[in-house]
Formats: C-alpha cells, structure tokens, sequence
C-alpha cells in the first residue's frame, strides 16, 4: 500500500519547510542564498509555516467531525471556524501568515457572527487551497461533501468565487492523484470537472454567501470563479506542451499569491517531474513567487501520487510536527 495520505502530508510540509526561506526572494536571491536549485537542502530545524498550520487545523476538524459520521455543513463550519480560530490566537502563529487569514479569524472569533459575514468577499488568495488537501485524502468521502465541504472551508476566509472553486479543485486533483489516476490525464479531469460544475451554486454548503458579492445571482457569483480556473489551467495546458525546468515555472503559470495560479504553479511543478517528486519541491521552492505555497501544494500532489516513500527518511525525521502528520496519515490510510 502506498499510503497516499501520509505521503501528501509529509510532502506537503516538507515542500513547505524549503519553501519557507525562499519565499519573496527572487530566483537570482534564492540561488545566492541557496546555491543551485537542484542541489537545495532541507533546512535544519525543518520549521513549517502557516500553510501546514492551517492545513493541521483543518485535519483537527476533519477528525472531530469524522467522529459522528460525516456532518452536516453547518457542524462542519463550527468545527473548522474553531480551529482556524485557535491557530490565529496561538502563540506558534508567528510565520508570516497572510493577512486575509488574519483578519477573518479575528471576525470569526466573535461567536455572535456568522461565518459569512466574516469571509473576505474581496480575497482569493492561495491561503483557501493551500491548506485543503486533507479534504482529498479522507476515505470514503462522498464527492458532494468533498466538494462542499472544501468551498466552505475556503471560504471561511477567503470568500472570493475563485477561491472557492480553486479550494473544490485542488482536494480534487489529490483525491484523484492517491487514488491512482494518471498525472498526465490530470489537468484534462480537472478541466472536466471545472465545466461540469461551473454554473453549480453549493447553496447547501455556502448559504448565501454570494449575496454579499454584487452578483446578480448565485450561478453568475460562482461561474466567475470556475471560468478564472479554466483560464488558469489553459495555460498550464500551454506551459506543460513547452515545459523548460530551467525557467522559473511563476512566468507560465503565475506567482502562487493567489489561489487560481497556486494551484497551476504547483501543478505544474509536480507534473514536470513526476517521478521526483525531490526535485519537483526543489524547483517549486525556486520561484520568485509564493514559494512555500507553490512547494507545498507539488508536495501534496507528488504525495498523493507516490506515497509515504517518495520522501528522504533524513527529511522526513526532522519535519516540524511530524508526529501529528503522521498521526493523519496513518488514520486516512487505514
């Protein structure tokens, strides 16, 4: 057995851990710094950032949610608004967290307001993906809960519609990924899926989320976020036919600070080296870009796909809460 989840995991906070000195530097800063791409070294400590934080906050409320079948969307917003709370007031919540985050934490944390008057209408910053790839690894999830469930916890935060359909497609890709598709069939599933779900409202999940956009509809509201996506992954497409790994993968595919290219960049890097899934995080964590978030996402695919042993054990020994990753590998794979 693979043990996808675990595998997603660890990569997805190693990719983080190298990504963490590297993030907004330039490549020419990095490779001073760092010395050449292919040669980049894990960092000793192997501390993580607020990506994996959230992404272990959000595992926290999968499992206590998990503990009575799987809940309702209402239930499920009150287990992860708790979290995301307690990771904003915890005193480890000093890497550099992004400021949309923040600030709808602090909005989260009065219990009087709704979750959806505290969601940043106005962000989709990479901050609602880079943390959902749990959602992709539970077993035996029904696709509508996965769906939803991984639009609502975007946005918590981030409300904008391509973070929500940035959020449903990247637990998608590694759902896909640890249950054995093939990568280079993967961005076409991922194209299907945008359009099969473009003109869906998860009204079950959101409520009545887009009525703070000025949308004149909830299908309007949530179809600019699937078509910003499939403008995103048509330049993967592109990227992918003339991929150099020599070139800062940020000039095809965008930055990462916002979700849409996170999830492309990321992409992309993984799918560039499939089968090293090492150098995949080394070149995500060479960008000019969101490079914490860009290498964790490639982690979390390279993960999914090759499991728990793509990963060096002198790696993997030193990462910053491994315990606790290991603990949701090791549930999610049984």
């Amino acid at each position: 057995m693979k043990r996808a989840a675990t595998g997603s995991l660890l990569g997805l906070a190693l990719g983080d851990a190298l990504g963490f000195p590297t993030e907004f530097n330039d490549v020419p800063s990095i490779l001073a710094k760092c010395g050449p791409w292919r040669e980049m070294e894990l960092p000793s400590p192997a501390f993580i950032t607020d990506d994996t934080q959230m992404t272990l906050a959000l595992s926290r409320a999968l499992k206590a949610a998990a503990a009575r079948g799987l809940c309702g969307p209402e239930r499920f917003a009150h287990l992860a608004r708790r979290e995301f709370v307690a990771w904003n007031e915890s005193p480890d919540n000093n890497r550099a967290p992004g400021t949309t985050c923040i600030r709808a934490c602090e909005l989260l944390a009065d219990e009087e307001r709704a979750w959806r008057d505290a969601s940043q209408l106005h962000s989709k910053g990479c901050g609602a993906n880079m943390r959902v790839a749990p959602l992709g690894l539970m077993p035996r999830i029904d696709d509508e809960v996965r769906a939803g469930a991984a639009q609502l916890q975007s946005a918590l935060t981030h409300g904008h519609p391509t973070a929500l359909a940035a959020g449903d497609l990247t637990a998608y890709a590694v759902q896909l990924l640890a249950r054995g598709a093939e990568p280079m069939g993967l961005v076409g599933q991922l194209r299907s899926y945008a359009l099969e779900n473009r003109t869906h409202y998860r009204e079950a999940w959101l409520g009545d989320l887009w009525t703070r956009s000025q949308d004149p509809s909830p299908e309007h509201f949530i179809t600019r976020g699937w078509d910003e996506c499939l403008a995103v992954l048509e330049r993967l497409e592109a990227a992918l036919k003339h991929a150099n790994p020599e070139i800062d993968p940020c000039l095809a595919t965008g930055e990462g600070w916002i979700a849409e290219e996170a999830l492309a960049t990321g992409l992309l890097c993984f799918l560039m080296f499939v089968d090293e899934p090492v150098t995949a995080l080394r070149r995500a964590a060479c960008t000019a870009g969101d490079s914490d978030s860009i290498a964790c996402l490639a982690g979390a695919f390279a993960g999914a796909h090759l499991g728990a042993d793509a990963w060096p054990a002198a790696w993997t020994e030193r990462i910053e809460h491994r315990g606790e990753l290991l603990e949701f590998g090791a549930l999610w794979d049984a």
